[in-house]
């Protein structure tokens, strides 16, 4: 078992481990990805002000997210294709979470199906949703997630057109996909993943039975890629409000004009995100639109922080500049690639261990207590 310290570690373990064509689709950006990088980077160039001489002797990590406690102000973002780093990655990663204490949430492009969460979590975990232009899936798809007792929703705005990812269309990820002769080459050279993957699941779980023409990969991709609806408004988005009438939690905000309108709509959250980079490359990073959201709808809705986070320090700068909780997408699949549910497990316990000391070294004891005067007066952002 390699030493891992960081989720570096995992990253680099992962891009050992994973077949290319489904490590790339991971940790991939469209276009040149200028977003993709500014969202690590940005992060990374916050100072932390560090403080001696305060009782930090009892700490807590401890938060809350639209009512729900959790060990740490982190959940897991709904991520597609899970199931393609580790056979029934989705799977493991619920249980993962749930035995941490942090919620789940599951792509509606997740290999493994709703269903399939249920039957092996016992606390309610999330669903995320895109708006089809069949919205008889969509209401389905609600149903669905009724039934299985999901205690929130959350609704991904930034993915009515797809973005171009250049590492995609060369390992032949695209509609329909191409299996090409690198790929079988470097399947070969992953034997474990590939034994593995003999008894997962093999394609999207949660379209299964639900589109004409057949179950297969290649039909449900090219099914997706005709249904992604570039109609969207935010009077789609009061109909699936109505529809849910549970927890909803808006993702990929990154104006300040969106924000607004988001926090009118009854939402429970927003998620500031421009989607891990994989969509407009050029828009600011999350944690450059981060204040602005939060000093015009902070006091209205649960403000939330996406992109880039990889440690707890990441999180512990999120928090600082406003956000009541995270979410963390690559870092889950870094982690999942690497060693499975272990793998989630240890990618768990390292951004609460980070978290946890960067909290003492700045002189704070709780969520509560964090704020931007545990940042240096010569930040960035």
């Amino acid at each position: 078992m390699p030493v891992i310290t960081c989720i570096e570690d995992l990253r680099l373990l992962a891009k050992k481990r994973v077949p290319k064509a489904f490590y790339d689709y991971a940790d991939s950006g469209s276009y040149t990805e200028s977003t993709y990088r500014a969202n690590s980077d940005d992060l990374a160039a916050i100072k932390l002000r560090q403080r001696v001489g305060i009782d930090v002797d009892r700490r807590s990590t401890a938060g809350v997210m639209i009512g729900q406690p959790v060990a740490m102000p982190v959940a897991i973002a709904p991520t597609g294709l899970t199931g393609m780093q580790w056979a029934n990655g989705e799977m493991l990663g619920a249980i993962a979470a749930e035995k941490f204490g942090v919620p789940f949430t599951l792509s509606t492009m997740s290999i493994c199906s709703i269903e399939d969460i249920d039957s092996v979590t016992t606390k309610p975990f999330w669903f995320q949703l895109y708006v089809m232009r069949d919205r008889g899936f969509v209401k389905a798809m609600i149903e669905r997630a009724k039934k299985t007792k999901c205690s929130a929703l959350v609704l991904t705005l930034d993915l009515q057109i797809l973005g171009q990812r250049h590492n995609d269309l060369r390992n032949g990820m695209s509609v329909p996909p191409r299996l090409t002769l690198a790929n079988l080459l470097d399947l070969a050279g992953k034997p474990a993943w590939a034994l593995r993957a003999l008894g997962g699941r093999k394609t999207f779980g949660n379209l299964v039975g639900q589109v004409k023409g057949g179950d297969g990969l290649l039909t449900l991709s090219q099914w997706i890629a005709s249904q992604f609806d570039p109609s969207l408004s935010w009077d789609d988005i009061a109909w699936i409000k109505e529809q849910w009438g549970g927890k909803l939690i808006l993702k990929g905000i990154l104006d300040v004009e969106d924000a607004k309108i988001a926090a009118g709509v009854g939402a429970d959250a927003i998620v500031v995100s421009n989607h891990g980079g994989r969509q407009l490359d050029g828009a600011v990073s999350s944690i450059h639109a981060l204040p602005p959201v939060v000093d015009a709808v902070g006091d209205k809705i649960e403000v939330w922080f996406d992109g880039g986070i990889r440690g707890g320090q990441d999180v512990l700068r999120a928090l600082a500049l406003g956000a009541k909780g995270t979410m963390v997408g690559r870092a889950f699949l870094y982690a999942l690639g690497a060693m499975g549910e272990a793998g989630v497990t240890r990618m768990l316990e390292i951004l609460q261990k980070e978290l946890d000391v960067s909290m003492a070294l700045t002189g704070t004891r709780t969520i509560a207590e964090i704020g931007p005067h545990i940042l240096a007066r010569d930040r960035s952002i």
